[in-house]
């Protein structure tokens, strides 16, 4: 699929080499949205700071709010220390210090909250769930901010465009509960009631959220949570 291709390379971190790419094609930027094996994406992070070191190069890092999962009592911002109970967010926070021994100037972290899109997983899993009339599960005492596909493209083309560097969190500017996020979404999106079962993961109020101070983007490009839900409900 990827032969006569000449805009893909297909690369598959735990069976190929990375450097062999780099050192073809010489990025001047490197955009890491990686998933599957935890391991293995490790250690091609290790070999892109090592690239990165040494070349005319710089990263893009998708990182996320679970980085942040073991604080519960307040949103998070782009400096406060990461500390993380999940095995994700741990995962997250290696890498993320990986490219942190980088110079200044050389990585952009982009920590992304719960990210929708018209047609994403976690919304055509809410469209099964309705046409099944599964209850659809939600977090009460969760405090959450959101994100859409949408604006996070216009987030990450502007900054890539302005070279932009450092630590940026990228999520709606309020919060709203778990569930009355996805209560809304069902209510515009579908106009139906939906079935909740509903999930307390403790008897007191728990935040997983990322919101910016240092580092600001344009208020035109800062989406709120209606924002959010307006582009899901086109």
């Amino acid at each position: 699929a990827y032969k006569n291709n000449s805009h893909f390379i297909h690369f598959d971190h735990e069976n190929n080499e990375l450097l062999p790419i780099l050192r073809e094609f010489n990025p001047k930027l490197i955009i890491s949205s990686l998933r599957g094996n935890m391991n293995s994406q490790l250690e091609v992070h290790f070999y892109i700071k090592e690239y990165i070191q040494k070349n005319d190069c710089r990263i893009i890092f998708i990182s996320s709010a679970n980085v942040f999962d073991s604080f519960r009592h307040y949103p998070s911002y782009e400096y406060d220390k990461t500390l993380s109970k999940s095995h994700y967010g741990h995962f997250k926070i290696k890498i993320e210090n990986q490219l942190l021994n980088l110079k200044t100037g050389k990585y952009t972290i982009l920590r992304l909250p719960m990210v929708f899109g018209l047609n994403s997983p976690r919304t055509t899993n809410i469209d099964e769930a309705l046409k099944e009339n599964i209850p659809i599960e939600v977090f009460p005492n969760t405090i959450i901010n959101v994100n859409s596909d949408i604006r996070l493209s216009q987030q990450v083309h502007y900054i890539i465009n302005h070279q932009k560097t450092g630590i940026f969190h990228l999520g709606s500017t309020d919060l709203i509960s778990h569930y009355d996020f996805i209560r809304i979404l069902i209510k515009k999106r579908y106009r139906e009631l939906g079935i909740f079962k509903q999930v307390f993961t403790s008897n007191t109020t728990r935040y997983l959220a990322v919101l910016p101070k240092e580092n600001k983007l344009p208020h035109y490009i800062q989406p709120s949570y209606e924002d959010v839900l307006s582009d899901l409900t086109v």
